[in-house]
């Protein structure tokens, strides 16, 4: 870290405030808003969001909602060691605290010892934030500081990696180190965890360099930052603490309490005796800082998400995996491990030396366009962690042979289930409306809140994965498409992905967007509601209609009971019409009437918001849009007619923007 920088940092800690918990910041640069203005009441319809679920898993809950300039974005992180249920409870009070100390601030952040609650006017996902820092240091000082340093330096080393290597949901850990030569030394970390395991490793490093100029052998201190949080302490304060080092037993209770006392006694002083002389270094250091502009900068959120062919190289071989080691875990791709058949190859499962499952789609040797879709897949799906999205575990290239290893998904793609007489029977309302849930959050994460802005463009049935627990995930990345941060349509003379779920603005024109996906989006809640594939014919008397007609004309004419599935019983009749009808809200044959996948995971989770009347959905039997299945497609071949299947045509040549 270069001097002048840390020095502010230094002096930024020493006069933070002395009170634990309930620290704010209140950023007056970022613009203010009025009561009631629409930044305000999309505020609180957000927040209001996040209690409508009944716990935050894993602590953890981002999401954003409203259109430009007055869009909010929000962050709600409780510590790992808190019980989810009692995330909520925290949430509540730390909103109404911030709302008290930064009362009309478009972006505020507070911290305390169970939760960060951060939210903006820009978007605040996956990047790292240093700014701003507030700390709380303690004044006691060990007897043997050298020897307290070594050992606090490789706790926090090995709990900062360990934290780091967490997933999207969860990037903790907590640990105690036991010396004869000083007391116990117990620290905890944690990240956001829509980071990258790199990102959180330098969030953490910019604290860990700090404290032995900072906080030189004192026996206990807290750092905040926006994107990461650090504390250590010669007592237990985390009820998730294990032993990693045992050389001593820990200390005493009455060792503790002493500790505290002493701490409580000298913090004053300790802070009020160095500031005299950092407030003096501070006015010279922020002189220069104005005639020098310093090389490491701290607003990594201001600035434009870039990859370069360095970047793209490190996924690559971070990723790689020998070849040999994929054919032992696959039985040499017999046929008895094969579970599927993607766009692009076929799908088998295998397991791995350390018992890992895995899932490996087996690119086709003969496909003129799979380098591209491999490249595709590869950069894109590395960069993308949620819950509701497939991981990407790694990739494999030998000869002509391109692998794709996922993580593996036991209960196939709903598909398997949805479309099958007996199976579907296993997909009550309730497993089908979190899958509805699930998709919507996946899609969300694609378009508004990870670091890469993604199209998917062949969202179906069988592109959606179903774990143990009937949670969806979304997968086959092969033809997504790649927006820079303000695009918001895109145009292709090669039409790919599958017809029947292709929205009509692209199936005609080549025209796509987040709508296109949003499109395909309301075709699944219809198949899923109904159990019919949106290609399937539905004889009415001497007619013959496709789903998505049936579906707008029996909602239309107050039928809509005939869409829903006859094997679901014990339905929540205004749960089942409020997705149907969001559904038709998706499928609307004009762009602009459709819903973003912000507004759907709103109308999803929460019952208080009303929804406006769908128009005629696109492809409507009978009306002058023509069927897709009775129409020619143009993408530079006039003469070819359509089919039901993914189209294997090129997707994008390179995933990055230009």
């Amino acid at each position: 870290m270069p001097l002048l920088p840390f020095l502010c940092f230094l002096f930024f800690i020493i006069v933070s405030q002395a009170k634990v918990g309930g620290l704010a910041s209140c950023d007056n640069n970022r613009g203010n808003y009025t009561a009631n203005s629409t930044y305000d009441n999309n505020l609180k319809t957000l927040i209001s969001s996040f209690y409508s679920h009944k716990e935050i898993n894993y602590g953890f809950y981002n999401f954003s909602y409203g259109q430009d300039p007055n869009k909010v974005y929000a962050i709600a992180m409780c510590s790992g060691d808190l019980k989810p249920n009692e995330c909520l409870t925290y949430l509540n009070s730390s909103f109404a605290d911030l709302r008290e100390q930064c009362p009309n601030q478009k972006e505020a952040i507070v911290w305390s010892e169970s939760l960060t609650l951060w939210y903006s006017n820009r978007s605040i996902f996956t990047t790292v934030e240093y700014k701003p820092t507030k700390g709380v240091v303690h004044g006691r000082v060990v007897p043997d500081v050298d020897k307290f340093n070594d050992a606090l330096n490789k706790l926090l080393t090995d709990i900062k990696d360990k934290a780091a290597s967490g997933d999207s949901r969860l990037k903790y850990d907590a640990a105690k180190y036991e010396n004869a030569n000083f007391d116990t030394i117990y620290g905890a970390v944690q990240c956001v965890p829509d980071l990258s395991s790199q990102q959180c490793i330098d969030c953490l490093e910019d604290i860990i360099s700090a404290i032995p100029i900072c906080c030189n052998g004192r026996i206990g201190a807290r750092f905040y930052k926006p994107s990461c949080h650090l504390r250590y302490e010669i007592y237990n304060f985390s009820n998730a603490t294990v032993e990693l080092y045992s050389v001593a037993t820990p200390p005493s209770q009455s060792t503790t309490n002493t500790s505290s006392g002493h701490n409580k006694t000298r913090t004053v002083i300790a802070i009020a005796v160095p500031s005299a002389f950092v407030i003096l270094v501070a006015i010279l250091i922020c002189f220069c800082l104005r005639v020098r502009k310093p090389k490491h900068s701290f607003e990594a959120n201001n600035e434009e998400y870039e990859d370069d062919g360095e970047d793209e190289i490190m996924v690559v071989e971070s990723l790689q995996f020998n070849f040999d080691t994929i054919q032992v875990a696959t039985n040499h791709f017999s046929n008895s491990n094969k579970i599927g058949h993607g766009g692009f190859g076929d799908v088998y499962r295998g397991k791995l030396s350390n018992g890992q499952k895995i899932a490996v789609k087996r690119l086709s040797i003969d496909s003129a366009q799979g380098d591209k879709e491999f490249k595709n897949e590869v950069t894109l799906v590395a960069k993308l962690q949620h819950r509701n999205l497939v991981k990407l575990l790694g990739f494999s290239l030998e000869g002509r042979e391109r692998l794709l290893i996922y993580e593996f998904v036991v209960n196939k793609s709903l598909d398997y289930f949805i479309f099958d007489p007996t199976k579907k029977a296993r997909l009550n309302w309730a497993n089908r409306h979190e899958i509805i849930r699930g998709i919507a959050r996946g899609l969300l994460y694609l378009h508004e809140d990870s670091r890469l802005r993604i199209i998917h463009r062949d969202l179906k049935a069988s592109n959606i994965l179903l774990d143990n627990g009937m949670n969806p995930k979304i997968a086959d990345f092969g033809l997504a498409k790649l927006f820079v941060l303000d695009q918001t349509q895109g145009n292709t003379n090669r039409i790919v992905g599958t017809y029947g779920y292709m929205a009509p603005e692209y199936a005609m024109h080549g025209q796509f967007s987040v709508k296109s996906d949003v499109f395909s989006f309301g075709i699944l809640v219809l198949e899923i509601i109904s159990g019919q594939k949106n290609s399937i014919n539905i004889c009415i008397g001497n007619d013959v209609e496709y789903l998505l007609s049936y579906a707008w004309k029996s909602w239309n004419e107050g039928r809509t009971t005939n869409i829903i599935d006859p094997s679901l019983h014990n339905i929540s009749q205004n749960e089942i019409m409020r997705c149907i009808h969001i559904g038709l809200l998706c499928i609307q044959e004009e762009v602009e009437a459709r819903p973003t996948m912000a507004s759907v995971a709103l109308m999803l989770n929460s019952h208080s918001i009303t929804l406006s009347i769908p128009s005629k959905p696109a492809y409507f039997y009978g009306s002058e849009t023509r069927s897709l299945q009775n129409m020619q497609i143009s993408d530079g071949n006039p003469d070819r007619s359509t089919s039901h299947e993914s189209i294997n045509e090129a997707s994008i040549t390179d995933p990055y923007p230009r």
